[in-house]
């Protein structure tokens, strides 16, 4: 027994069977001085064997191909994480101004704090900011409707805001402004409320010294009686209440303020000279000076975003349409303001195109004392105007399209 214990064993195991699991009963160990035979039954116990695994087939490309992008997808996500969080801590500007030849030393340049907010709406002239070329068949056209009505002297400006196509007809000539004067008091009445100068809640209140005679329903409803600032400029516009106009005149510093600013803005023949309803017209103004400003206006300029889109949505209520609004398609949008005194008709504002096109136009008439056909010549006018400019020429290409 001990020389079997320390030389090598050679054990012999019965074959398998080639398919079915098979553990064999016994197996013989040989020794050079004797023979062993083992049962392997008593080994093993009554333990069943579990059958053979089957080999996985390998998978096919259709399904790899999947699974290794969305490997590839998470792997990448979880690098975007880790650069975004890396770059919070680096100012990569820095590096790219290095790369440019752009120095690092900010030490001249001047920071934006609250006390110096960045100046707005300070854009570079374009083609459309200033008059281009005039459209003379249009003019021809307003020469022809104008021989039709010889007792009447019109005077009216075009200017597509496209591409700064114009019309000048005797436009440049000061007359008595009437209620069109009330458009350069919004304009400015706005602009104080963006400088906070004047809050749209201000309370006005009706007195004596501002109440007038003539449009508007403000001056029967007593005095004391106060009003917001805004709903003074709704009812100076949209029923060209005279009583609300004198009342924003006072509001924002007298007609002496309100004519610098006008002239700082370049309406050069406009000017206040007498509270409404100034039956007189001793306030002057010119179709070029309002197509002017409305041009400014549209284009972003003189007011912040939100009060131009206050100004047209204020101008778009206008009572009176018996002027501009009637030579223009009934689909077209108008923001507009209507002056009459009598001797003095007119009609200037912004005209919205189905088509995409806009463009602002002023015409006034002066004529014997309320003679109806100063209001058929502005409408046959602004009739004239409007399919020229909607057919004339198509809309400027952009880059891209050209």
């Amino acid at each position: 027994m001990t020389s079997v214990n320390h030389r090598r064993k050679r054990l012999k195991v019965l074959p398998r069977k080639p398919v079915q699991s098979y553990i064999p009963h016994s197996a013989t160990i040989d020794s050079p001085s004797s023979t062993y035979t083992v049962d392997l039954k008593s080994v093993n116990g009554n333990r069943k064997t579990r059958p053979l695994r089957k080999r996985r087939k390998p998978r096919g490309l259709m399904l790899s191909l999947p699974l290794y992008l969305l490997r590839l997808m998470i792997l990448a996500v979880g690098m975007s994480a880790i650069a975004g969080t890396a770059l919070t801590f680096v100012k990569p500007g820095q590096f790219l101004g290095i790369a440019f030849g752009e120095s690092s030393d900010k030490s001249n340049s001047t920071p934006l704090t609250p006390s110096s907010p960045p100046a707005k709406n300070n854009r570079s002239a374009t083609t459309a900011d200033k008059p281009t070329r005039e459209l003379l068949p249009l003019k021809q056209k307003l020469e022809k409707i104008s021989a039709a009505y010889p007792k009447l002297k019109p005077q009216a400006y075009f200017i597509d805001l496209d591409n700064g196509a114009y019309v000048d007809f005797n436009a440049q000539k000061p007359l008595a402004a009437a209620s069109t004067i009330k458009i350069p008091i919004l304009v400015a009445f706005l602009q104080a409320v963006d400088t906070g100068k004047v809050l749209l809640d201000d309370s006005l209140v009706m007195s004596a010294d501002v109440k007038a005679t003539g449009s508007g329903d403000m001056q029967y409803l007593g005095d004391g009686k106060k009003y917001s600032a805004l709903q003074t400029a709704d009812k100076m516009m949209i029923i060209s209440d005279n009583s609300a106009t004198n009342m924003l005149i006072k509001h924002l510093g007298g007609k002496d303020k309100l004519n610098q600013q006008f002239k700082n803005w370049g309406m050069t023949k406009t000017q206040i000279n007498n509270p409404l309803p100034d039956l007189e017209g001793t306030n002057q103004t010119s179709p070029q000076d309002l197509v002017f400003l409305l041009q400014k206006i549209s284009q972003g300029d003189l007011l912040s975003m939100q009060s131009r889109d206050r100004l047209f949505h204020i101008m778009r209520q206008t009572k009176t349409r018996t002027l501009l609004p009637q030579g223009l398609e009934k689909e077209a949008i108008i923001a507009h303001k209507t002056g009459d005194i009598g001797k003095i008709l007119g009609d200037a504002g912004i005209i919205d195109i189905p088509n995409g096109k806009r463009y602002v136009g002023a015409i006034f008439v002066e004529r014997p004392h309320n003679d109806p056909k100063g209001r058929e010549l502005i409408q046959k006018m602004s009739r004239s105007a409007y399919q020229h400019f909607k057919w004339y020429l198509p809309r400027p290409k952009t880059s891209a399209q050209s």
